[in-house]
């Protein structure tokens, strides 16, 4: 059976963490104290919002990689990250490897196709770790496209610091503010739930959310309790509806709505 270090086995790097509380320094010493438990090569730092797009923390991102792993996440990718979506079903103070949430055909999702295999993972373990104010900090903890996944041991030792890293977190973050957040307060749900209104039927809107997210018509099935048969004339329905003949085409659809939501009308 496996089993998780209990306190004992932390490295020495915990107590500069809370010395670093409030300060600069803090997310850093966060990071070493993390690789301590499980090492791993990059750290992205989020706060999650349910009215808002995500606000940027701390990340370890080479500076030439920013743009397509950074600046494309926030902008849009991350409505598709299995994580984004663990969170928007309250999933959170927890701790989860990205085969625990993704998708049946993660690997064929729009977002795994034009951002996931574009910042060359190899595997993600994310913390979802609930603030007073009603956010979620979002450690998205990754290891590279030559390295091994993430273990099951390895799962159990960022669960065990689970409360601590919460607590540490939510201290530190206690005298920030939540910022002042751009676009309208609903532009991701509408973008969301409402895409393709007018045109789609709600469960053809709902079975386009699931395709571009990465879900096999077998998983649309099971999660919508419609016949495997039905998700397919549903597929075949949105497609012809909207214009599209490729899910990298129902993307770039979804994605225009998005920014027209966050232009405004």
């Amino acid at each position: 059976m496996t089993t998780a270090p209990d306190a004992s086995d932390w490295p020495d790097t915990l107590p500069p963490v809370i010395d670093a509380l409030h300060s600069a320094e803090f997310f850093p010493r966060m990071t070493r104290f993390l690789g301590g438990l499980a090492p791993f090569s990059g750290i992205f730092i989020t706060r999650l919002f349910r009215d808002a797009p995500p606000r940027h923390v701390y990340d370890t991102v080479r500076i030439e990689r920013r743009a397509a792993v950074i600046d494309q996440y926030l902008d849009s990718a991350y409505l598709l990250d299995p994580f984004y979506d663990a969170f928007r079903k309250g999933n959170v103070d927890c701790a989860h490897r990205l085969r625990d949430v993704a998708p049946d055909r993660f690997t064929r999702s729009t977002y795994y196709q034009h951002y996931y295999r574009n910042i060359d993972l190899r595997d993600e373990l994310g913390l979802l770790l609930a603030l007073p104010d009603g956010s979620v900090a979002f450690y998205s903890i990754g290891r590279p496209g030559r390295e091994r996944r993430f273990s099951s041991r390895a799962l159990a030792a960022f669960r065990t610091a689970l409360p601590l890293v919460t607590s540490l977190t939510a201290k530190h973050l206690l005298h920030q503010p939540r910022p002042d957040l751009p676009g309208p307060a609903q532009v991701i749900d509408d973008a969301l739930i409402g895409f393709g209104a007018g045109v789609l039927t709600a469960r053809e809107r709902e079975v386009a959310e699931l395709i571009l997210k990465g879900h096999s018509s077998a998983s649309i099935s099971d999660r919508t309790g419609t016949a495997v048969g039905t998700v397919k004339i549903h597929r075949k329905n949105l497609y012809r509806k909207l214009g599209v003949s490729s899910q990298s085409e129902l993307f770039a659809s979804f994605l225009g709505r998005v920014l027209a939501g966050r232009d405004g009308p």
